[in-house]
């Protein structure tokens, strides 16, 4: 594909100047004239920018295109495929400061063309943000963290113990319903066993008469 790309700027070019006639001021080149060549504004019309946009101008609107066209966005289109190749040689060109400057006044040679170094094809990361500087804290002792138990206890320590003392007199008291109700029982049964064996006594005597 760079054979045909390299075919495409280098008809964009102008001709090189033959021997004894001065070349193309560039005002003649872009304003044309009788004879004058093609307007030198189709470079800048493929990145979509004009002829006086600066070099910030020209690498953004050239990492717009070359991701919207880039072949791993459009796998598979040949027409994609060749528009990234075309604006990607066209930044070669006006990425360049020196190579731009010749171009715009018509003295780009296809060899300085072609050994123009290649852009990446992808934006630059942004730089991260520098973290936020915290104001300067005076030196001082380190404060210690924060004591809940201790907090609770300083005003709530009273409370607490009253509690405390309340659960167990409530504990207390339930054991001793619990034991006063384990003798009530035991001292019921002692009594009916005690009844039982009175009237079976009266049985057996009053049997044996």
């Amino acid at each position: 594909m760079e054979p045909v790309v390299l075919g495409r700027l280098r008809r964009l070019l102008p001709a090189a100047p033959r021997p004894g006639c001065a070349p193309p001021s560039s005002r003649t080149a872009r304003t044309g004239g009788p004879g004058a060549p093609r307007p030198r504004s189709d470079l800048y019309e493929l990145l979509g920018v004009p002829s006086t946009a600066t070099a910030a101008q020209i690498k953004t609107a050239y990492y717009e295109q070359s991701f919207r066209y880039h072949p791993d966005r459009n796998a598979g289109s040949a027409a994609a495929a060749a528009r990234f190749a075309a604006i990607s040689e066209a930044y070669r060109v006006l990425g360049s400061a020196a190579l731009r400057r010749k171009y715009d006044r018509g003295l780009l040679s296809a060899e300085e063309l072609r050994d123009a170094p290649r852009p990446s094809g992808r934006p630059p990361a942004a730089a991260a943000p520098p973290p936020p500087r915290s104001p300067a804290a005076r030196p001082g002792p380190v404060p210690l963290p924060f004591d809940f138990d201790a907090f609770y206890r300083a005003h709530y320590g009273e409370q607490l113990q009253r509690e405390q003392l309340l659960r167990a007199r409530r504990e207390q008291l339930r054991l001793r319903r619990e034991e006063a109700a384990t003798h009530g029982r035991l001292r019921a049964l002692s009594d009916l066993s005690i009844g039982l064996f009175f009237f079976l006594g009266v049985a057996i005597l009053y049997g044996l008469k």
